[in-house]
């Protein structure tokens, strides 16, 4: 469905500029490719996903449980499995079979309930959302399924605008369409409105919403990211694949946001297995970083990141970031814990 007063133009500019971006990444190993970063180490790690031996691990999303932050909770997905949940130390709290889930995230409703949302591609030509509950004891409970529009489910984020009772889904199939979703509970369940936002020319994935200036950000995988206005689509290319900043595949999205406008865009720069660091809201870049081995293995490959600059008990004062790790043998793929005050300690000590 086309959101009315919404001109698409097309960027044969930076069509030519993926172009010459692969063939660049197809000639120079990854290993070269990336400017300088910063190292730190996790402390944590959940278990492993249960599919082994296979690309299975994408996407986590936090819940802060703002009675006992040390007490909150990470729902992830296994593309092949269904939705994970795990405490802060890393142990599997619950698991609800749903194959072909991608991208997940969550939001507070009414009455202190907590809504997660994940892509559901399981079926290839038409993008759905799965919604379900989540419980304070790490439960969670189917909540239905609602169609989004043409595409393969992929990209996804959720924003709760201020003084809105919607909540807004912005899907991001790999066709590259990128729809806006309302959805709203009724007698009957949760019921979602559709309206086709904006359109990048390749593969997007990785997905961000700032309520706060209206602004979602979309990674093209080949290309970079996008900043997209959430009401009228219009768009900009804020940080292009260029290999220093940058590497393609552009996939998972955060940010960590001070003030009214202020904080940080975190992306995961898959093609050196790095992370790229922004300063909001001019989109400056800050520098970069990886997660080293130490008490627990590096990151590698990553694809969904996640990140609550807030207090998370002892083990996480403040600010957690969570990245999947794509390569963690022998076991299968999980998802790695890190503090956020390490992270911006070790970029200021860079500079």
């Amino acid at each position: 469905m086309q959101k009315e007063g919404i001109m698409l133009r097309p960027f044969h500019g930076f069509a030519l500029l993926t172009l010459g971006i692969a063939a660049a990444c197809a000639s120079v190993p990854a290993a070269v490719l990336g400017g300088p970063a910063v190292t730190v180490v996790a402390h944590g790690e959940t278990v492993p996903v249960g599919t082994s031996n296979q690309d299975a691990a994408d996407d986590p999303a936090i819940w802060r449980n703002p009675a006992d932050p040390a007490a909150s909770l990470i729902v992830g997905t296994d593309k092949k499995g269904g939705l994970y949940v795990y405490d802060l130390k890393g142990a599997q709290q619950s698991f609800l079979p749903a194959p072909g889930l991608n991208n997940v995230d969550l939001v507070d409703i009414d009455s202190g309930r907590v809504l997660v949302i994940a892509s559901d591609r399981s079926d290839l030509s038409t993008a759905h959302l799965f919604l379900a509950l989540l419980g304070a004891d790490g439960t969670l409970t189917p909540a239905g399924r609602i169609a989004v529009g043409p595409g393969e489910g992929y990209g996804l984020c959720i924003a709760k605008p201020a003084g809105i009772d919607d909540v807004v889904v912005f899907s991001a199939p790999k066709e590259g369409t990128i729809y806006r979703t309302a959805i709203r509970q009724g007698r009957g369940g949760f019921a979602g409105q559709t309206t086709r936002l904006a359109e990048v020319a390749t593969q997007p994935e990785g997905c961000i919403a700032d309520p706060r200036t209206h602004t979602l950000y979309i990674g093209e995988e080949d290309v970079g990211i996008w900043a997209i206005d959430m009401n009228s689509g219009a768009k900009r290319l804020v940080a292009p694949v260029d290999n220093v900043m940058l590497v393609a595949d552009v996939e998972g999205l955060a940010i960590a946001p001070e003030g009214a406008d202020g904080g940080y865009l975190v992306a995961s720069s898959q093609g050196d297995s790095a992370y790229s660091v922004f300063r909001l809201p001019e989109e400056t870049p800050v520098g970069r970083f990886r997660i080293a081995r130490g008490a627990f293995g590096a990151t590698e490959e990553t694809d969904g990141i996640e990140l609550d600059p807030r207090d998370f008990g002892p083990a996480f004062p403040h600010g957690l970031f969570i990245a999947q790790d794509g390569v963690n043998p022998p076991a299968a793929q999980n998802f790695k814990l890190a503090r956020w005050d390490e992270i911006l300690a070790a970029l200021e000590t860079a500079e």
